[in-house]
């Protein structure tokens, strides 16, 4: 990979709907070599796809909550059958495997308090869990950045 195609992912990481022709234009190629280079980096894995960033609040999205939760234990069906309960809630937007006092941290999108209390219950009720604590997000000051390519 070289400075082309770095310059080709962080076009399109904040404007993923470039096309070829403008893709080719901001980075000096012509649309043909361009293109190829967008299919190997996509072929390669450095693309993962291509998606609309929608606007949570004008979806009635509002509140985020970070989860913090900890297993009894870690046994790998414990954790196998938790990582699969947390991948199928639509409402966890993130979940990552953390070092320190707990194991998981969640990020948790819903319309209001109601449905956060659904998701919790939901997460209680699995065997494995020993903890979960919550911090709600009052404003976001950063979301969603580009990768810091460069």
């Amino acid at each position: 990979m070289d400075a082309l195609d770095l310059q080709i992912l962080d076009l399109l990481q904040r404007d993923g709907r470039l096309s070829i022709a403008e893709l080719s234009e901001r980075v000096a190629l012509s649309q043909s070599p361009c293109a190829r280079r967008l299919k190997r980096l996509e072929e390669a894995g450095l693309i993962d796809g291509y998606r609309a960033v929608l606007n949570r609040k004008a979806l009635n999205l509002g509140v985020t909550v970070f989860v913090n939760v900890r297993l009894q234990h870690h046994r790998e069906d414990a954790v196998r059958e938790f990582e699969g309960a947390a991948q199928a809630m639509a409402e966890v937007l993130a979940c990552h495997v953390v070092s320190g006092a707990h194991d998981y941290l969640l990020e948790v999108v819903v319309r209001e308090l109601a449905d956060y209390e659904h998701c919790v219950r939901r997460l209680q009720a699995l065997p494995m869990v020993q903890d979960i604590t919550s911090s709600f997000s009052i404003r976001s000051v950063k979301t969603g950045a580009p990768l810091p390519l460069r």
